[in-house]
């Protein structure tokens, strides 16, 4: 039982550590200068300031390392839909909520999502990992727009699901715009949050 238990400490221990963090910072950087293919663990470890030993104590590959940042993104974007200090009530204050931080964690993780994007061309596996990332916010989203219908609050331009999938379309289209000039968020985040708005069919204001 002690040695279950210490296993478990030593466990948790490696996914909360200062080290892991670095690793995972310098892999992220890694990734996104020199891509997939060209990626090695003696890349991510010199970056990180390492010896390889230490980076096998918590991970078992740089494809776990890249699967752990790609959970990363897909919690960042899950994150966008949280309504904190939102009122869930209104269709159109939660349009603009849910589009800025979708907008911004998209912007943030730009550089990863481009490597991503394009392992998906000839790795399946990547394909369904993409898949992955953006089926969980889709359906949250495609749900949400459901119930605004149901409750005679929206007229979408389309099927729930259809909605919820040119959403985030936009939200890519604009996102390397703003990383190319940052000082237009605010703007990029009040046109997109328009033109949602009049997807969802939202009565104006």
């Amino acid at each position: 039982m002690q040695k279950k238990e210490w296993a478990t400490r030593t466990k948790h221990d490696r996914a909360d550590s200062t080290t892991r963090a670095v690793l995972l910072t310098a892999a992220r950087r890694v990734f996104e200068h020199s891509g997939y293919a060209r990626t090695t663990v003696a890349r991510i470890t010199e970056e990180a300031g390492v010896g390889r030993a230490t980076f096998y104590v918590y991970f078992s590959s740089k494809e776990e390392v890249f699967s752990v940042l790609a959970e990363q993104v897909k919690d960042s974007f899950l994150a966008g839909q949280e309504l904190n200090g939102i009122d869930a009530d209104d269709p159109h204050a939660v349009a603009e909520a849910t589009i800025t931080a979708f907008l911004d964690a998209y912007t943030e993780h730009l550089g990863f999502i481009t490597v991503l994007r394009h392992q998906t061309l000839s790795d399946p596996g990547m394909g369904a990992l993409w898949e992955e990332i953006h089926a969980l916010p889709r359906h949250r989203s495609a749900h949400y727009t459901q119930r605004l219908v149901d409750r005679g609050m929206a007229d979408p331009a389309a099927s729930p699901e259809a909605v919820a999938q040119a959403a985030g379309g936009m939200i890519a289209a604009f996102a390397g715009q703003l990383a190319a000039a940052p000082e237009d968020r605010d703007r990029v985040a009040r046109e997109l949050t328009a033109m949602y708005v009049r997807l969802l069919g939202l009565p104006r204001p």
